[in-house]
């Protein structure tokens, strides 16, 4: 028992020693925070705890749909997927993309993602989709897709489509996309209530009107 106990204390002291060096090392402004290098592996990993420690938490009382797997969802969330998410998480037959290769951290290949996911579970996994969607990732470049007026719907939709998107053929993904509605959601320019006032875990979203936006372009 001593023995444990004095394992402990060794490694509490060894832990408030790591981390009193690196507040000492961004006091000194030794982290570099550029976009073109990345993190030190300690600061990285700390991040990437910090991270899924919080969305495993703030997604627990999601509970997806029971028409998820519905092609007619799949269908509505490809417009929304291509005109929002492939520039950063690619599409199929797509190897890289301008922006995606200027972001740090690099945004996931959604196209590759769904088919080594470490969540065995579905209905986990698609919750955790859904609020990373609705609430993004501070610092990461994932935008709050709610911020910007996208309803719950919209973006179950666009689970639904994440899910179908791995299994897709570079042909299928153009057939399923030109077959979709396009960039169709609720946007910005609809009112609607603060995202504090709608940030409602998995709860339906209370203003489910929609419209049609036009493709992006540059």
């Amino acid at each position: 028992m001593s023995k444990i106990l004095h394992g402990i204390a060794g490694a509490l002291v060894a832990l408030g020693a790591a981390g009193t060096g690196l507040a000492l090392a961004v006091h000194a402004g030794h982290i570099y925070t550029g976009a073109d290098q990345p993190h030190p592996p300690i600061v990285s990993k700390l991040l990437e705890w910090a991270r899924e420690r919080s969305i495993m938490r703030e997604s627990e009382g999601i509970t997806p749909p029971a028409n998820l797997a519905e092609p007619e969802r799949a269908r509505r969330g490809a417009g929304n997927y291509a005109a929002m998410c492939a520039g950063c998480h690619l599409a199929a037959g797509q190897e890289t993309s301008e922006l995606r290769t200027a972001l740090y951290p690099q945004p996931p290949n959604l196209v590759q993602a769904g088919k080594s996911s470490a969540i065995a579970d579905p209905s986990r996994l698609a919750a955790r989709q859904f609020w990373i969607i609705k609430y993004g990732i501070a610092a990461s470049g994932m935008p709050a897709w709610s911020k910007s007026g996208m309803e719950d719907e919209a973006i179950w939709d666009l689970v639904a489509f994440l899910h179908v998107l791995p299994t897709l053929s570079t042909e299928k993904y153009r057939q399923i996309v030109a077959a979709s509605d396009g960039h169709s959601h609720r946007g910005a320019d609809t009112p609607h209530p603060p995202a504090a006032a709608t940030r409602t875990r998995g709860k339906p979203d209370p203003h489910p009107n929609s419209h049609s936006h036009d493709k992006h372009s540059h």
